[in-house]
Order: structure tokens, then sequence, then C-alpha cells
């Protein structure tokens, strides 16, 4: 139960601003004789929370400067930066980027330019869950030797 709570919160981090790898985490899992559908159910689960967490800082951002200044973390809201390259860029491409959220670096800022542009929340979902299952469905048949 342990290993699977430790992939689940690998597999969350990993989908996260925090620098953090859940691959390695399935592979050992896989290699250690774990079942390869609840390994990759629970760590899509827990990186498609992960990714649902960006979403919702992107898509909340705007009320994060008025929220610390009624808290008095800070004097007075500053504005957001100017969001109009990313707009333009985000509408050219829209929501279907999203099914590259499975790569790294660049994965998780396509969830967060998606919740700045206040995509809707099922679109989100359903093509990061699908992005995100199929990419551990991969690793987890590679490294069974069921592909490659």
């Amino acid at each position: 139960m342990l290993a699977y709570v430790s992939l689940f919160l690998a597999a969350f981090l990993a989908a996260t601003i925090f620098p953090a790898q859940s691959e390695a985490v399935v592979v050992t899992m896989l290699l250690g004789d774990y079942g390869p559908l609840p390994v990759i159910a629970v760590a899509s689960a827990g990186n498609v929370l992960g990714a649902m967490t960006t979403w919702a800082l992107g898509y909340y951002a705007q009320a994060l400067p008025r929220l610390a200044a009624r808290l008095k973390l800070t004097r007075e809201p500053r504005p957001l930066p100017d969001l109009t390259r990313a707009r333009a860029w985000y509408h050219r491409w829209g929501r279907w980027t999203l099914l590259l959220s499975w790569l790294p670096l660049i994965g998780d800022g396509l969830v967060l330019v998606s919740g700045l542009m206040r995509e809707g929340v099922w679109p989100v979902l359903i093509l990061v869950t699908l992005a995100k299952t199929l990419r551990y469905a991969a690793l987890a048949a590679l490294t069974l030797g069921l592909i490659g």
C-alpha cells in the first residue's frame, strides 16, 4: 500500500510546478511484480490530479493578486503580465495542445496556459487524462517488453 501512495505522490508532484519524476517509480514497481493496471491507474490518477491543480492555478490566477492584497500579504494587487502572445498562441493551437501534456518540461506549461486562457474543466480533464494515461500505458508496455 505504501508503494502505491508513494507512486501517487510522485505522479502528482511530477504534474505540478515542482520538479519531480514519476517514471522511475512506475518502472521500479513494474519490475517489482506490481500489476501493470493498478500501477497505470494510480500513476495516472496522481498525474491528472496534479495537472488539474496546475490548471486551477492558471484559471484562478487573476484572483490571486487581489486575494494577496486582501490578506495583507502585499500592499496592493499587482497586475498580471500581458498575456497577448499566450492568448494568440493558444487560440491558434487551442485545447488540443493538451494532448502533449505528458511531455516533460512543456507539458505542465501547456496545462497552466489552458487555465490562464480559461479553458473549461471538462475538456482539460478529458484531454489530460487521455494523454497521461496513454503515456503510462506505453511506459508499462516498454518496461514489460510488450512493445519495443
